[in-house]
């Protein structure tokens, strides 16, 4: 499974127009398109920072759509007043569902970077060690984890039932990350929180 994320940074003022011609254009376009497993969307409404990520069934599907996806994209920043889009494609590691997200579901992001000749053996651990302690998380809905091989490369997304439970567990998932990351190798080069405001993803369970 592959995945192909948006990111562009809105007029706050025009994100719900922006939000809306993702839902009502972008979605049914992107769906119609061979291979294609659905749409999610993340928003930071404070700072306008907009995720929208794509999933394909094979790299060759997310390959053949790129012109057609650009189009999309295209109009889609202008509804949203937003800046020129940075999109990356990535391969999908790792995808576990305990529940599935809700309209009042947030999202923990973070991206971090490894030796790309260690990409195995920290999935591995990764699989092992944090998939099944999220379980047991207040309020954990899914984690998803979108790798780029080539460059050591990660984007992990934790989602919560909402922003009470996120918070709540924000000082326990720091925990596990630096017990994890340090000895791993892994560089944590950033985290952000969203709203999820549309989860229509259709990625099956990949652990």
């Amino acid at each position: 499974m592959y995945a192909r994320s948006t990111t562009l940074i809105a007029d706050p003022v025009r994100m719900d127009d922006g939000i809306a011609d993702v839902r009502d254009t972008v979605l049914p376009a992107v769906l119609a398109m061979d291979g294609c497993t659905g749409l999610s969307m993340l928003c930071d409404r404070d700072t306008g920072r907009c995720i929208v990520t794509t999933g394909w069934e094979t790299e060759e599907a997310m390959i053949a759509t790129r012109e057609r996806v650009d189009r999309l994209r295209d109009r889609a920043t202008a509804k949203f007043g937003g800046s020129y889009p940075e999109v990356k494609e990535w391969e999908v590691a790792v995808m576990h569902r305990l529940h599935p997200a809700g309209d009042e579901s947030c999202a923990r992001v973070g991206w971090s970077r490894t030796d790309p000749g260690r990409v195995e053996e920290v999935l591995d651990a990764f699989r092992h060690r944090i998939v099944p302690a999220m379980d047991d998380v207040p309020g954990f809905c899914s984690i998803s984890l979108l790798i780029d091989r080539a460059q050591g490369r990660a984007s992990l997304t934790a989602v919560y039932a909402d922003r009470a439970s996120m918070a709540a567990t924000r000082d326990q998932l720091d925990r596990m990350r630096n017990e994890f990351a340090a000895p791993m190798g892994v560089e944590v080069t950033e985290e952000a929180e969203f709203d999820v405001v549309l989860h229509n993803l259709r990625v099956p369970e990949l652990v």
